[in-house]
């Protein structure tokens, strides 16, 4: 498991997440994961470091960003396969049980993949970020049912306060086709 901190800030404006995205990185001594637009109009920031940094980094951002911030989060020690899995580079040989978690926010989906991941021995997929989602994300796991199950279920519970997650599901054996649009 990576011990790294990550944060994120998305926010209503591009122009805005712009500016508080280079705001964020000049206000400490943070690493760029990912600043880009999503939709609708969105704006996502992720940053990682030293747990310090990325707190303070994070509270600049919430600072700029005011009235426009949509989520935003700390996680001390992320676990190893959120990062692949927003980044579109997990390695899953092969695909069990499915698990998938929808969010209203990216920030939430990042939440939810962090416990989900944490909880049980299932490796991550993917994390889907509001790209013609309507603003949503989704996490997608795969492991046996039991481990899926409580994976989900943790999932659902990291999101906490961040946000209500809009669906959740577990498909014990998805057909090879589903498997094939995942991989």
């Amino acid at each position: 498991m990576d011990l790294r901190t990550i944060g994120c800030v998305e926010l209503n404006s591009v122009a805005l997440g712009i500016h508080t995205a280079d705001e964020m990185l000049k206000a400490a001594s943070v690493e760029l994961v990912m600043a880009r637009p999503t939709c609708p109009g969105r704006y996502i920031v992720v940053i990682c470091g030293d747990t310090g940094a990325v707190k303070s980094s994070v509270e600049v951002g919430c600072e700029i960003g005011g009235d426009m911030i949509v989520d935003h989060f700390t996680i001390p020690s992320i676990h190893a396969d959120v990062i692949p899995a927003l980044s579109g580079t997990s390695i899953v040989p092969r695909i069990n049980a499915l698990g998938v978690i929808e969010t209203y926010t990216i920030a939430s989906c990042i939440l939810a993949a962090d416990a989900a991941a944490k909880a049980a021995n299932v490796s991550l997929i993917e994390v889907r970020m509001a790209a013609g989602l309507g603003g949503k994300a989704y996490v997608t796991m795969t492991g046996d049912v039991g481990s899926v199950k409580a994976s989900v279920e943790a999932g659902i519970e990291g999101v906490g306060d961040g946000g209500p997650v809009h669906s959740h599901v577990v498909i014990p054996s998805p057909s090879e086709e589903i498997k094939a649009q995942l991989i």
